[in-house]
């Protein structure tokens, strides 16, 4: 794998006026294609965590990995809209800049919400899913960090006192297995008092997360796109009871249940993950667009 991941081109696009770390990969012959395997990020983290995934999927279709705004190497604006439909505008943006018009999505966290929002609004477009413990969440509420966030002083109280010690042993002690210290180093590292700021807006002008991605999964409904769900079955913030209920919107070809994984599980266990989702997007891109 080692000479595919150094295969990756990193280079900056500019969305709006708002700079975004974009990372490529791609077989011979697909750089410009129009069909891409886009991989967004949620919070914290950034395109940084699916190197591993995007270069496998870069073996046989092009692969895209942006860092959404606030996060990574992407700028920090105090101008931008964060809010889901701020983040859908400017992934937008990004796959119009690369001229991608028929995408596979592969989203995790915040970036379920984003992209959900994004292919409600672009249906056409839209050719795959696969979801990463994130999907359509009938009558969620926040978890508990979510909740401390959107409280005005607490919120800010929060983020001033968390060190790299306790932002690494808040999230090991949430995961049924211990992170590997590079990547929770490299994720506290790109969190700066910028990704703080916008991690305290967007939470808070996300009031009913569940209402929203429900009103989003009826306008997805009606095109049976074909999705692949991957669940962490210890995740600690979404539970994983929601796997299921995405037959309900979707033409949901294979739930993988991942035993001892928590919220990340292409983190925990990455052989697990890379072998459905390689077997599902093989069988997608390039496949006839569906009704």
């Amino acid at each position: 794998m080692a000479e595919q991941i150094d295969a990756i081109r990193r280079d900056f696009i500019e969305v709006g006026g708002v700079r975004s770390l974009v990372r490529q990969v791609s077989p011979p012959g697909a750089r410009d294609s129009r069909e891409a395997v886009v991989f967004v990020h949620g919070n914290p983290g950034s395109g940084e965590d699916w190197v591993d995934l995007m270069a496998r999927v870069g073996t046989f279709a092009r692969a895209v990995a942006p860092d959404m705004p606030a996060y990574g190497k992407a700028d920090r604006p105090r101008s931008f809209d964060y809010t889901v439909e701020g983040y859908a505008r400017h992934l937008g943006g990004v796959l119009e800049a690369l001229h991608v018009d028929r995408v596979h999505l592969v989203l995790h966290d915040f970036g379920g919400p984003w992209g959900l929002t994004w292919a409600a609004g672009h249906p056409k477009a839209i050719a795959s899913l696969t979801l990463f413990n994130v999907g359509i969440l009938p009558g969620y509420r926040w978890h508990k960090f979510a909740r401390l966030w959107r409280t005005p002083g607490v919120g800010e109280l929060l983020q001033a006192i968390t060190t790299r010690q306790t932002f690494g042993a808040l999230l090991d002690r949430d995961n049924p297995r211990r992170f590997p210290r590079a990547f929770l180093d490299r994720m506290y590292g790109d969190v700066d008092a910028g990704t703080r700021r916008a991690i305290l807006k967007l939470y808070r002008a996300t009031n009913d997360l569940g209402h929203m991605v429900d009103v989003v999964g009826r306008a997805l409904q009606p095109l049976h796109i074909p999705t692949l769900v991957l669940w962490g079955t210890e995740d600690a913030y979404l539970p994983v009871r929601y796997a299921g209920v995405q037959r309900q919107f979707f033409d949901v070809r294979e739930i993988r249940l991942m035993k001892d994984c928590g919220h990340w599980p292409f983190i925990d266990d990455p052989e697990g993950a890379a072998e459905p989702v390689l077997r599902f997007l093989r069988e997608r891109v390039g496949a006839t667009a569906g009704p």
